[in-house]
């Protein structure tokens, strides 16, 4: 965990042992198994989740009843309901894990300790949060840009870790297809 956590942190900003140390001890670790929640709609979210092995997604049931999928979280990237997070009010969203995952868990009051003891992980957040607001930009452009198969096609080729990992409802979901017109694409792309 140590190493693997270095190595991320490391990308961004550089870090001695010694304060990687320090660092580390802000966070814990937990275990989640396959469909257990970190966060339920109408919780208030109070931490920060970097996924050590395994997947999260984050999604919320629309008035229909179906879940639409907003975002994955793979090995090396972070998660949280950032809206929830900040203003301190109850999410829409919830947080699960799609397979076996384990996650370093950083809470609010921790991580606003962590900001203020070691600014290095200031100009590390900033920069993943810059990130991650890249990434939202470009799939935004994608869903208004490309037809409905076109976004399948550039997810799987973009992301061709997640259609062997992830199951194809949840993938629909993600991409806002039902599950059937996903098969269809899918049955096209092949013959």
């Amino acid at each position: 965990m140590r190493e693997q956590f270095r190595t991320h942190i490391n990308k961004f900003v550089n870090v001695g042992d010694d304060e990687l140390t320090d660092i580390i001890s802000y966070f814990h670790i937990q275990t989640l198994k396959k469909k257990e929640n970190l966060l339920n709609e109408g919780q208030i979210c109070k931490a920060s989740y970097f996924v050590l092995k395994g997947i999260l997604r984050k999604f919320f049931v629309n008035e229909k009843g179906v879940e639409r999928t907003t975002e994955f979280a793979i090995e090396n990237w972070w998660m949280t309901e950032t809206f929830s997070y900040l203003n301190q009010k109850p999410t829409e969203f919830s947080i699960q894990a799609v397979e076996l995952t384990e996650v370093l868990v950083i809470d609010r009051n921790a991580y606003n300790d962590l900001l203020e003891k070691h600014p290095v992980m200031e100009r590390y957040f900033r920069c993943i949060y810059q990130k991650a607001y890249a990434a939202a930009q470009m799939r935004i452009k994608y869903i208004y840009e490309h037809s409905r198969e076109e976004l399948y096609h550039s997810f799987r080729n973009s992301q061709p870790e997640f259609l062997q990992r992830v199951p194809q409802y949840l993938i629909a979901s993600y991409l806002g297809f039902t599950p059937e017109y996903l098969s269809e694409i899918r049955k096209k792309s092949i013959s």
